[in-house]
């Protein structure tokens, strides 16, 4: 993700921010400039912008923003719709007349911005699904489970159902544990149901990407319930890490794309931020790994150097970790079969939504 700056004061903020610490300035996401925007408010509903590229433009804060404190993306004065682009692909939210429903609320659109942002650096940003029917559009259902009315996450043609609870902390821990996972977070479950939702898309637009897929990930055409039933039942297979990014990836080929995808954005968004702000990392040693940009890694013309600074940074990032006595922040190991899979993903939206971009060292703090 990028440094944001107040236009105000040119102090540094953040994607969530909703006002300035230094000077208290109003902040908001602009989606049509990629960037968070200070401005000065004239009415309620109407802003005006301090952004050096659109100053004097007015904006009005999306209803979520307004209304419920739940999202700081802004919308054009002159549009009709009262949603921002994230909040517009909420199709349901929990009750908010239950217990913790709407932190869990806020908790929930604050990943989906996040996911959504990067969305927009790969240029796949979703649109709202028109109808039940729409194979393109996607809409996403939080839901709280109810006494005998369980909620599962997952993903059906276009619509992604996430269990509220995945919101709260202490459930999630308990599921990891439970379920033998390294890694379980709010922003995770975006990347893996998008997973599905674009290998959908993928298949509707791009049928012979099929092959290709099928060589790296397996026949997807094998029966979905009963490979699940199986690996339930009998877990991974033995050596499931020379093939796999996770033990639930070997279910079926679906989970092994959704559980590689996921990982993908992971590295794009971290490095992406590294790239940002200006980090590089110099090995101690001519063997160790170290991170230097030559170019953004979102649409990087060599992948594998991208590959190399994600292992500098990903084994640097769990060092520091644990040096704060926490787990690793990428409890994972890439295997040549994993790599290929990622270089596989990379390859696809080369060819059908990414443009490369290079940028001049000078230009990366």
């Amino acid at each position: 993700m990028k440094v944001f700056y107040c236009h105000n004061c040119h102090h540094e903020v953040f994607f969530n921010n909703t006002f300035c610490q230094n000077c208290n300035a109003l902040l908001g996401y602009q989606v049509n400039r990629k960037t968070i925007g200070t401005f000065d408010r004239i009415e309620e509903l109407k802003w005006k912008s301090l952004n050096p590229d659109d100053a004097g433009e007015l904006y009005k804060p999306c209803y979520n923003y307004h209304h419920h404190h739940a999202c700081n993306w802004m919308v054009s004065a002159d549009d009709p719709n009262i949603y921002c682009e994230s909040c517009r692909l909420t199709h349901t939210i929990p009750d908010l007349s239950i217990n913790n429903s709407t932190m869990y609320w806020h908790r929930l659109e604050q990943a989906k911005r996040r996911f959504l942002y990067l969305t927009q650096q790969l240029n796949i940003f979703p649109r709202p699904k028109k109808n039940d029917q729409d194979r393109y559009g996607l809409r996403f259902n939080f839901l709280v489970p109810l006494p005998n009315q369980p909620v599962m996450t997952g993903h059906h043609m276009g619509t992604i159902t996430l269990n509220a609870s995945e919101a709260d902390v202490v459930h999630r821990e308990k599921t990891r544990l439970d379920m033998g996972e390294n890694y379980r977070t709010v922003l995770g479950h975006f990347r893996h149901e998008s997973g599905h939702y674009y290998f959908d898309v993928m298949t509707y637009l791009y049928p012979d990407w099929l092959e290709e897929f099928r060589y790296f990930f397996g026949d997807e055409r094998l029966d979905y319930g009963q490979a699940l039933q199986e690996y339930y039942e009998n877990g991974p297979i033995m050596n499931w890490q020379e093939f796999y990014i996770s033990r639930y990836a070997c279910a079926h080929p679906w989970e092994d794309w959704a559980e590689t995808w996921a990982h993908y954005l992971h590295m794009m968004d971290t490095l992406d931020t590294a790239y940002h702000s200006g980090l590089c990392i110099e090995a101690n040693r001519k063997n160790d790994p170290d991170m230097h940009f030559k170019e953004s890694p979102i649409g990087s013309v060599d992948f594998e150097h991208t590959i190399n600074n994600w292992f500098a940074l990903s084994y640097s990032l769990n060092a520091l970790n644990r040096s704060m006595g926490l787990g690793d922040a990428y409890p994972f190991t890439l295997s040549n079969g994993v790599l290929d899979k990622l270089r596989f993903i990379h390859r696809t939206l080369m060819k059908v939504a990414l443009k490369p971009e290079t940028r001049n060292p000078s230009e990366l703090i």
